[in-house]
């Protein structure tokens, strides 16, 4: 591997002297890179947006969003994946990540994993990699060979594959059905791709998670109401989604919780006055999108 074509390899001229500066001087340096990254990601929203039309697609047949890399960008697609459930509902299987090396790499760096093309190929393998699959591949250089084989071995599986990366015309990219590149320049630590990079796979994969919840209905206006309200923090949170969309004070928010279990049918049930089993069967007539079960109830009433 030539380092010296990779974009994220390179030397950064704005921080030749970054050695020489104060603490204030350094991180304004390390601010001023980091206002590159929404700038850059703007520019491939339309290729994200197509991603999530077939996360979305994929996840109405039972398919899950999958992301995969080594060491960072695998430690990146963990972040994003554990969130899903208790944000939106999700059970832990709908949105995985695979990092190489296993569990024991998400905590200690384990750096000679993302060499392993086998190991790449078995753990598409060993996640039952299907055609309603979404497969993500993320990695800064675009050149992983633990991501790369896995991406492959995704792709032979039906599966449809995207990559994440911050460097153009990587292998990563040609092996993806679509590619994402976030050409956000060297980092202000040569190679340091935790930073600028790093930053960038986080907002895209925030992009695509968060996109493709609201698009199967997990999201009403701006609230996530089928927030899994599993401690004290979001047993509170909950009470005040459910107040917030049905116009109810707190107290007759937390009553439609006890009854319901969940945000979402307490809220169609206090908005429609529908009662008990009437108020599921409407969440599942519209595939459990909230606004459309109320316009379906105000029609019929």
């Amino acid at each position: 591997m030539n380092l010296q074509n990779i974009m994220t390899e390179k030397r950064n001229p704005s921080t030749m002297d970054i050695d020489q500066l104060s603490s204030l001087e350094i991180i304004q340096k390390i601010n001023d890179e980091d206002q590159k990254v929404p700038m850059a990601i703007e520019a491939i929203l339309p290729v994200i947006a197509k991603v999530v039309d077939d996360i979305v697609k994929g996840m109405k047949n039972g398919g899950r969003l999958i992301y995969i890399g080594a060491g960072t960008s695998g430690r990146l697609g963990i972040l994003d994946a554990s969130e899903c459930p208790p944000t939106y509902g999700t059970s832990p299987e709908q949105v995985l990540a695979i990092i190489a090396g296993g569990d024991h790499a998400i905590q200690y760096a384990m750096e000679g994993a993302e060499d392993s093309l086998e190991g790449g190929e078995q753990d598409i393998v060993n996640a039952n990699v299907g055609p309603n699959d979404v497969v993500v591949g993320i990695a800064a250089s675009g050149r992983t060979p633990y991501t790369i084989a896995a991406m492959k071995k995704a792709k032979e599986l039906g599966a449809v594959v995207a990559a994440v990366v911050c460097s153009p015309n990587s292998p990563m990219e040609q092996a993806a059905d679509f590619a994402i590149v976030a050409e956000v320049g060297p980092e202000v630590v040569t190679g340091s791709t935790r930073m600028k990079a790093g930053t960038a796979q986080k907002l895209i994969l925030n992009m695509l998670s968060t996109a493709s919840m609201i698009q199967l209905g997990k999201v009403y206006s701006n609230l996530m109401v089928d927030v899994m309200a599993s401690n004290e923090k979001l047993r509170e949170r909950a009470k005040l989604i459910v107040a917030e969309a049905a116009g109810v004070d707190v107290k007759e928010a937390e009553e439609a919780l006890k009854e319901f279990g969940s945000a979402k049918p307490a809220i169609l049930s206090l908005v429609t006055g529908l009662k008990g089993k009437e108020v599921l069967d409407l969440l599942e007539k519209h595939d459990g999108h909230l606004r459309a079960a109320i316009k379906d109830s105000l029609k019929i009433s």
